[in-house]
């Protein structure tokens, strides 16, 4: 196996279990358990907040896994995986006895914190892994695209498997993926930029990385632009079933997306090369906003012209996955502060995700229960401000996003090897 395939792989079972947990969790449980959305929408952005809020610690705990030696860095990706196995099972198949009500909010809460955590300790050390081994900016962002083909291969799986398959199915193949990627790591390439010495763990060694001013406009692109990719998110399954009424299409049209976004990711690792990293987000948000501005004229009947939506948006989302980080890897390798530190950068990087997708829960879900929209609806009238929340916010968060990036100048911070 090639060291980069072996490193990247754990990419694909990390994917492919977020997407049960921040799109397919809300209709899971407003489905089954008939739990309101403004309920779960407090519910998601209050475990996310907390999970976000502990993201940096876990970075820096990471650093340190990564200067310890193999047998660490092996054995804390092995817990974390196994942890994450077992708060899945128990999130998406808590004891038949739980009826909805306070209970089974409760174990909800709980069964979804223990996921979160275990994701997030994994993830951490896996992307500061991956940012420690060095290079320039092609390279980096080669190393990005082993990580997140593996990934777009894991969210394929993980769009059409619990619609055709079930979730049993989907438990089983998430704990097999894991169980192979973590021994796959025993392959990968060793870091060689993870930082030297063992800083000790104070507030001012966790806001290092914030000192440094391209890591602060980095993220300041990357929060607008990550809230924008949220929102649609969660609410893709509502949009399909409701606005589309066509849920036997769910399936199709999510693993459309991130097949194109998994087509489209050795084009965006090519442009790179010739553009640069920073030209290349613009390039993928602008596409973006042009191919996704007219889902909301969309309604029942037109899910052939949301595949096409679905298949252009994706190739956009090449570019969000794979320049992003590779931008974040070289503020690392540069002079300010936040280089040496990738565990707790990319923890940060980790708690602005989170933050998107706590955002786009705690807020687009009350909004649309406000506005009279109901999962359920199928009258064209009543799925107005479903289509007008999941398509048009977006756009201009995105286009906000483009005029931060061009405002912070990021392009002249790029650092060349």
């Amino acid at each position: 196996m090639r060291p980069g395939v072996a490193y990247g792989l754990l990419g694909g079972p990390l994917a492919f279990v977020a997407l049960p947990l921040y799109v397919h969790l809300p209709a899971h449980y407003a489905g089954r358990f008939g739990m309101e959305l403004a309920t779960l929408g407090a519910l998601l952005l209050g475990v996310r907040a907390l999970d976000a809020v502990l993201d940096p610690w876990i970075g820096a705990w990471a650093d340190r896994a990564l200067r310890a030696g193999r047998a660490v860095r092996l054995g804390a990706a092995a817990a974390g995986a196994a942890v994450l196995a077992l708060g899945f099972q128990a999130l998406f198949f808590p004891p038949a006895s739980m009826a909805a009500g306070p209970a089974l909010l409760a174990w909800a809460a709980a069964t979804l914190t223990l996921a979160c955590l275990a994701y997030s300790g994994l993830g951490v050390l896996h992307q500061a892994w991956g940012a420690s081994l060095g290079g320039d900016a092609p390279a980096r962002a080669r190393v990005v695209a082993w990580r997140e083909g593996a990934a777009l291969t894991g969210v394929v799986a993980a769009s059409v498997l619990p619609g055709l398959a079930g979730m049993d199915t989907t438990r089983t193949v998430l704990v097999a993926a894991l169980a192979v990627a973590v021994a796959a790591l025993a392959l990968a390439p060793a870091p060689t930029h993870a930082g030297a010495g063992s800083p000790g763990l104070s507030v001012r060694t966790l806001v290092g990385p914030w000192h440094d001013p391209r890591f602060r406009a980095l993220m300041a692109v990357y929060l607008l632009n990550g809230v924008a990719g949220a929102i649609p998110a969660t609410l893709v399954l509502f949009y399909i079933r409701d606005r589309l009424q066509w849920p036997a299409g769910e399936p199709w049209l999510l693993g459309l997306y991130f097949i194109a976004a998994a087509v489209s990711l050795p084009l965006w690792v090519r442009a790179v090369r010739r553009a640069g990293l920073a030209a290349c987000w613009v390039a993928g948000m602008g596409l973006s906003i042009v191919a996704f501005v007219g889902a909301a004229a969309l309604g029942p009947g037109d899910g052939a012209a949301f595949a096409v939506v679905c298949a252009a948006s994706g190739l956009a989302l090449g570019a969000d996955l794979c320049v992003p980080p590779a931008l974040l890897a070289g503020v690392l390798r540069g002079p300010g502060a936040a280089a040496g530190q990738p565990g707790i950068a990319f923890g940060w990087w980790q708690a602005a995700t989170k933050l998107n997708l706590a955002l786009a829960a705690g807020l687009a879900l009350p909004l649309l229960q406000a506005l009279g929209y109901t999962p359920g609806t199928t009258d064209p009238d009543d799925t107005t401000a479903l289509a007008l929340v999941y398509a048009l916010l977006p756009c201009a968060l995105k286009a906000l996003a483009l005029l931060t990036l061009w405002r912070t100048r990021l392009h002249r911070w790029e650092t060349p090897a």
